[in-house]
């Protein structure tokens, strides 16, 4: 099982000297990726997530490419039907250039609708946008010229010229567990990333997915988050989701100051020995 570490990009610990340094500790401990998450904008009161405070996902993660040589780059996750697909494909096909191919495309429908009004996007059809954004993502980053027509884009021949990419091609990971959500994964993504499942939970959607999609190459990760007070309790977890079949997890402190941060950083690796392997 594959280990990655959310990077310290939200609330009052998140800055530039944060994420370059949690960037290189994650690549010196042998962590296999590091990740970002997404929130453009947040209702006032909004009781979830605790802080408004967020850097954005691309940018935070381009940083953090910047100052590693190895480890991967992931969102957890982008909320791709809020965004027009056309600027998203090309910071990501961006990102992936400029990281000598490092970066994992997480996905998520969303959830707060609210967020969706302020950016103009509709809510109730982010389901069909989402699939017709993943086709077109995958035409833009490997046809030149790519012809298109969907409902939400309405072009018809275009050129985008990030091609070559570097291999392989960019893994696009979608998280959810509605069954809509599974489906979409199986049907049109490299793999699913779920988020606060326990192993007993987990295991009979990766035993889903795995039917519905068998090709081993077809990832299942989970993000799971750790208040830093049991490192017993958290190899247990970790040993649980291996064997319940999820072969990428993604490790969460919960500490607000960036030095207690890191330090629950290293104990994750020293729990992880045994069970979880850097690549």
């Amino acid at each position: 099982m594959r280990l990655g570490i959310h990077l310290p990009h939200i609330g009052r610990k998140a800055g530039p000297e944060a994420i370059r340094r949690a960037a290189l500790q994650a690549e010196a401990l042998g962590f296999a990726d590091v990740w970002a998450s997404e929130h453009v904008i947040l209702p006032k009161g909004a009781p979830y997530p605790p802080s408004p405070s967020f850097l954005e996902p691309i940018l935070t993660l381009t940083w953090a490419a910047a100052a590693t040589r190895r480890v991967g780059l992931g969102t957890s996750v982008y909320v791709l039907p809020m965004h027009h697909p056309v600027p998203v494909a090309k910071q990501i096909a961006s990102l992936q250039c400029l990281s000598g191919g490092r970066v994992i495309f997480g996905i998520g429908v969303g959830w707060l609708e609210a967020e969706f009004a302020a950016l103009g996007a509709p809510f109730r059809e982010r389901g069909r946008r989402m699939d017709e954004s993943i086709a077109l993502l995958r035409a833009l980053w490997s046809e030149d010229p790519v012809s298109f027509a969907t409902r939400y884009v309405p072009a018809e021949i275009a050129e985008m010229r990030m091609q070559p990419l570097p291999s392989p091609p960019i893994p696009i990971w979608s998280g959810g567990i509605s069954d809509q959500a599974l489906a979409r994964a199986a049907r049109l993504c490299d793999g699913w990333h779920g988020t606060r499942l326990t192993p007993e939970k987990a295991a009979p959607i990766v035993e889903r997915l795995r039917r519905e999609r068998p090709d081993p190459g077809f990832a299942i990760s989970l993000r799971t988050g750790w208040d830093g007070k049991d490192a017993a309790e958290l190899r247990d977890r970790l040993a649980a989701f291996g064997a319940a079949g999820v072969g990428h997890v993604l490790a969460e402190p919960a500490e607000r100051e960036i030095e207690d941060w890191l330090r629950s950083v290293e104990r994750i690796a020293r729990a992880a020995e045994g069970v979880a392997s850097p690549n």
